[in-house]
């Protein structure tokens, strides 16, 4: 066959192709594992751009919690829990007399109980004791007459002695009734205007009321329940004479029932944590509102 210079010319065009096709390949995949251009940290040029800025600002740290509302700071409040739970057991001792200020009477009693036998002293303690911890918590000094921590007493001369020492801003000596079944709710018992032999309550009468007036009405808000339906007519309180632990007190006084023990409906009440609670917050708000003027 003739020799075809066309025929070689063609095949070495597309080897000269093929061969260039080749290298840029090869040109290709050296491009794409060369470093990128130098710059800061070897950062592209792209990644070098100053960050915008963003359109929500980071959070700031989280403030401090404030400090928990300490209305009663600097004031001192004495709790007289009624009653002891071992006065049972010293009849001998709580069947002294002393003097009350204008006669003299036993130093204490035991008390009264519902008819399951919740006892007075054990329900005056631990609503003592609620109620401390809301008055510290709330700024106060508290002080107690006692806390189980005798076998029997204090006296109720001694126990006006306690808050009188303190000089307590107020005082308040809890207790429950022993009256009839069907006679329900609270009542305040405030000091009468008594003057002779180591009595005078003249300063403490009006202090006394306010104060009475303030925990009958926060009482009733807290606990639910109504003020005495045998006692104070309606109103919750009740003017008594005869009590030394009013008639010997010099400081604003006042004893709180909070309910009738021997009433059914009332001791379900007496008997509940729950309830104790609210009468210890109620008393609490009471003093509190007092205090505050």
């Amino acid at each position: 066959m003739p020799y075809d210079h066309r025929n070689t010319a063609r095949r070495t065009l597309a080897l000269a192709l093929a061969v260039t096709g080749c290298c840029a390949v090869l040109a290709g995949c050296g491009a794409s594992q060369a470093s990128p251009p130098a710059g800061k940290s070897g950062q592209s040029p792209e990644s070098q751009r100053a960050p915008r800025e963003s359109a929500t600002p980071p959070p700031s740290p989280l403030a401090p919690a404030p400090e928990p509302a300490r209305p009663l700071a600097g004031r001192t409040v004495a709790i007289d829990p009624g009653h002891n739970p071992g006065n049972f057991r010293h009849s001998t001792e709580i069947n002294q007399k002393v003097n009350v200020g204008t006669h003299r009477k036993e130093c204490d009693t035991t008390g009264t109980s519902t008819n399951a036998g919740y006892t007075e002293a054990s329900f005056t303690l631990d609503v003592s004791h609620r109620l401390r911890d809301l008055l510290t918590a709330r700024g106060a000094t508290v002080v107690l007459t006692h806390d189980a921590d005798r076998p029997w007493g204090p006296c109720i001369d001694e126990r006006a002695r306690i808050g009188n020492e303190a000089r307590a801003d107020a005082v308040v000596s809890v207790h429950a009734d022993g009256s009839a079944a069907g006679h329900r709710g609270f009542h305040v018992i405030l000091p009468a205007s008594v003057r002779g032999g180591s009595a005078d309550t003249a300063k403490i009468v009006g202090p006394s009321r306010e104060l009475g007036e303030r925990i009958a009405d926060r009482f009733a808000r807290a606990t639910g329940t109504e003020p005495s339906n045998y006692l104070g007519a309606g109103t919750g309180l009740d003017v008594r004479d005869d009590l030394g632990g009013l008639n010997l007190s010099t400081v604003p006084k006042v004893f709180v029932e909070c309910g009738n023990m021997r009433d059914p409906k009332d001791a379900e009440l007496l008997a509940s944590a729950a309830w104790r609670q609210k009468a210890a917050r109620g008393i609490a708000d009471g003093i509190e509102t007092y205090l505050e003027g």
